[in-house]
């Protein structure tokens, strides 16, 4: 018995639910992702009975593909219950708002455990029990892809608010009445670029009628031009005023960032590392440490996975 026990809790599935695919991964207890598959959602959205219900089944073959598996950790891109059952507010996928996923997993695999979490939370709790950095109990994450997703560990455990869904920092407002995604998630980022480039089209070089994108910007960033360094600049100095304010609440001394557009990271740094200093004082800043996540492109899925450690004492 006790040794069917090891060899179930040996392996973990984590999926990470995306807009437009699921990442699926086997992975271990020392975060090596065994088997990984991706999916493009499109089926699951436009499904007559939903995007849930076809969730519920479609997990069926990974399920039984991998019979060691008995924890399944679910990352999904929104709001969810306090009791972490029900998914609220997804806006990507809205026909799985209200839905009560967990239970309807549980009914169909009776034999399994589930773990349901907001994405960027999910993120932080992969790289705290898998991060290369071996991180302490308590940070702030922040994802930067298409959008900015936050989360705050502390004392190991994903800080929830009284309601479920604390650390919304994407939403906090910026610069007057703008939301700070909306300002440098990837759309407001490339909006910096594009004004930027009006500005100073004779230092702009090769992004002059190039197809905009972030991974453009940050190759160039990486080649110097200086259009693109400017428009890292401005997203530092934007991400460490809204920094600012969440060390101020919240206390912490470390800062991880994960997403797509953390590969610009050491452009933003210095004006980042500026706005924050200055406005912080010796207390908040003596320790303060800012850091690239080490997870990488595996974050979501190792993410997910990590949930399946959350209560079972292993």
């Amino acid at each position: 018995m006790e040794k069917t026990m090891h060899n179930q809790d040996t392996h973990f599935l984590g999926v990470d639910v995306g807009g437009t695919h699921l990442k699926i991964g086997l992975v271990d207890k020392k975060g090596e992702i065994l088997d990984f598959q991706k999916e493009d959602t499109t089926p699951y959205r436009d499904d007559e009975h939903g995007f849930g219900p076809c969730f519920i089944k479609g997990l069926k073959k990974y399920l039984e593909k991998y019979p060691t598996v008995q924890k399944v950790g679910i990352g999904l891109p929104g709001l969810i219950s306090k009791d972490r059952t029900t998914t609220l507010e997804i806006p990507a996928i809205p026909t799985l708002n209200g839905f009560n996923l967990k239970g309807g997993l549980e009914a169909a695999y009776p034999e399994h455990e589930f773990f349901l979490e907001n994405d960027a939370a999910a993120a932080a709790m992969g790289e705290f029990y898998y991060g290369k950095d071996n991180p302490e109990e308590n940070f702030i994450f922040i994802t930067m892809g298409t959008g900015i997703g936050s989360a705050l560990l502390l004392d190991g455990q994903v800080f929830k608010g009284s309601r479920g869904n604390a650390m919304e920092m994407g939403h906090m407002l910026a610069q007057g009445t703008s939301g700070l995604e909306t300002l440098i998630g990837r759309k407001g980022i490339l909006t910096i670029m594009a004004r930027m480039v009006a500005a100073y089209p004779e230092k702009a070089g090769s992004l002059i009628g190039a197809e905009p994108g972030t991974h453009l910007l940050v190759d160039t960033a990486k080649a110097g031009n200086p259009v693109s360094l400017m428009v890292f600049e401005e997203v530092g100095r934007i991400l460490g005023e809204a920094i600012v304010s969440t060390i101020r609440i919240l206390d912490t001394n470390t800062v991880y960032f994960g997403g797509g557009i953390s590969a610009g990271l050491e452009f933003m740094m210095p004006t980042m590392e500026h706005t924050i200093k200055q406005y912080l004082t010796a207390y908040y800043v003596k320790d303060l440490k800012l850091k690239k996540a080490t997870l990488e492109n595996n974050a979501g899925t190792l993410g997910a996975a990590a949930l399946c450690f959350m209560g079972s004492g292993l």
